[in-house]
């Protein structure tokens, strides 16, 4: 007897918990309040991109220095595994 009042009480304690959670959510007061936050937001970020400074790119001759590098690095003497391993002396 004890434990099936003790199940009543949980099961309704659970659907009373899911059931005030859904009515909240769904008030009319949460949902003016979360389209309020958006629209807060969207003026944010509008007003923070307006500040935002726009820098100059100087990547332009990226490309050319690293094919400069690598042609300074095919004059080294270039290895090879096998004769890495049988250089033992």
């Amino acid at each position: 007897m004890l434990k099936e009042i003790k199940l009543a009480i949980y099961i309704i304690s659970i659907s009373l918990f899911i059931f005030l959670i859904i009515n909240h959510y769904f008030s009319e007061t949460n949902t003016k309040n979360y389209f309020r936050k958006l629209n807060n937001i969207d003026e944010a970020v509008k007003i923070n991109s307006e500040k935002l400074l726009i820098l100059e790119s100087n990547t332009e001759y990226i490309i050319k220095d690293a094919d400069k590098n690598s042609n300074e690095n095919k004059k080294d003497k270039n290895f090879s595994f096998w004769e890495l391993l049988g250089n033992n002396d």
